[in-house]
């Protein structure tokens, strides 16, 4: 493997490692892949094989690929004993050994970018010597970036992020990782990144830019955290919801997309955003319902100038130039089926956006007090607008932009 010029390293083989995996297979930027699954699998390579070629929710790797072609990924056995194959081209060897980042060969093997989706090393402030692993142990081992295919959770109280560690969203703030600065990256969740590129459009418009309020659900795909049936809570858990079936509910719940997203775009500190989520029994793909109300602004004549038709055109204007290829604008009745593998962080559901603007009366008692002159009441208008947004919150959004930012740091090393 130490022979390719540019190899990439990925510590997990669940959903987004195996799919992060596929992703680079399909985009062929790497000459060779190293991915450390950290224990045995199955009984040899040919289990091995098998896990890594088949997908219930995506299918194949062959259809992954190239559809219904007929055309194949052509998977060999390069080395059994070294646990090495080659898959559509690209040299690909697994290591079984190490669990702990400090300890995985990442030096010897010759990988300097690695992406963690283990999801078990999130805080980027934990010493690359710690008992139970780190982040930074992937730099102890050799490697020079790593990326973590998850939100930074900072555990100590107090801490603050590392001068060296940076959240990052392709296509929203990815131009600002500093080769010489950043070590230790997160490239967030799959509902900021969704979220993200939905506020971008309207944060760049003047007419759009000034929020008074947001909020957003996003009804979630079940994920692996979730129990397949009804379990009993760990000790001390908070919430009880997430031990209940995900095959047999919808589940409100928590998420965190609103505080990463005033870390990839702090004008939203300036506005505050109320997120949460409700988990439902499908295997992927999402939808962010947003909500917004805007100072709004009048036209001559005293009609709203935010209108669903003025939202829409700033949707379809960004998908066709700023952001193209990263958010699709959708005239069409989707459902969530139609949105599987589609590569875009963001797909607005055009048919669903909507607007009313309505006005505000403040007494001018209440102006007096602010210092403001005035002896009548005055009406404010405001427009408040529902949007929707599909994302595939496995492949096509999150390790389609994921794999995206992967390409643009190693472009630097």
């Amino acid at each position: 493997m130490k022979a390719s010029n540019r190899l990439l390293g990925i510590n997990g083989i669940g959903r987004i490692g195996k799919l992060t995996l596929w992703n680079h297979l399909s985009i062929g930027y790497f000459d060779g892949i190293v991915i450390n699954a950290g224990r045995e699998i199955g009984k040899g390579i040919d289990d091995i094989i098998h896990y890594l070629t088949k997908d219930s929710t995506y299918g194949a790797l062959d259809r992954f690929l190239y559809g219904y072609s007929g055309k194949t990924a052509n998977v060999k056995i390069l080395n059994e004993q070294e646990r090495i194959l080659e898959m559509n081209g690209i040299p690909v060897k697994i290591l079984t050994k190490a669990r702990n980042p400090k300890d995985i060969a990442w030096k010897s093997e010759g990988v300097k970018l690695v992406v963690d989706c283990t999801g078990v090393f999130v805080d980027p402030t934990v010493p690359a010597d710690h008992a139970k692993g780190s982040l930074r142990g992937h730099l102890e081992a050799g490697a020079e970036k790593v990326i973590l295919s998850a939100p930074f959770k900072i555990g100590a109280k107090g801490m603050c992020m590392p001068e060296d560690s940076g959240m990052f969203v392709y296509g929203i703030n990815h131009e600002k990782y500093d080769p010489e600065k950043h070590q230790v990256l997160s490239a967030t969740s799959c509902t900021t990144t969704g979220l993200s590129h939905m506020m971008k459009p309207l944060l760049a418009h003047v007419e759009t830019k000034r929020i008074l309020t947001a909020s957003m659900t996003t009804i979630h795909s079940a994920t692996n955290t979730q129990s397949i049936l009804d379990a009993a809570p760990s000790a001390g858990s908070s919430d009880l919801r997430k031990d209940r079936s995900t095959f047999n509910n919808m589940i409100p719940t928590s998420t965190g997309a609103a505080i990463a997203l005033e870390v990839v775009m702090p004008e939203i500190k300036d506005i505050g955003f109320m997120a949460d989520s409700i988990r439902i029994p499908t295997s992927t793909v999402s939808l962010i319902s947003l909500n917004l109300t805007f100072h709004a602004q009048l036209d001559a004549d005293g009609n709203p100038i935010i209108t669903t038709e003025f939202i829409n055109e700033l949707y379809r204007h960004a998908g066709e130039n700023g952001q193209k290829s990263l958010l699709i604008y959708s005239d069409a009745q989707n459902v969530s089926s139609d949105m599987m593998g589609q590569r875009a962080a963001i797909v607005i559901e055009g048919q669903e956006t909507h607007t009313r603007t309505g006005y505000l009366p403040v007494d001018y008692h209440e102006l007096q007090r602010m210092g403001i002159e005035r002896t009548e009441d005055m009406n404010l208008p405001v427009t408040h607008a529902k949007i929707f947004g599909w994302y595939d919150n496995e492949y096509g959004s999150y390790v389609n932009c994921l794999g995206q930012l992967t390409c643009h740091v190693a472009a630097q090393l």
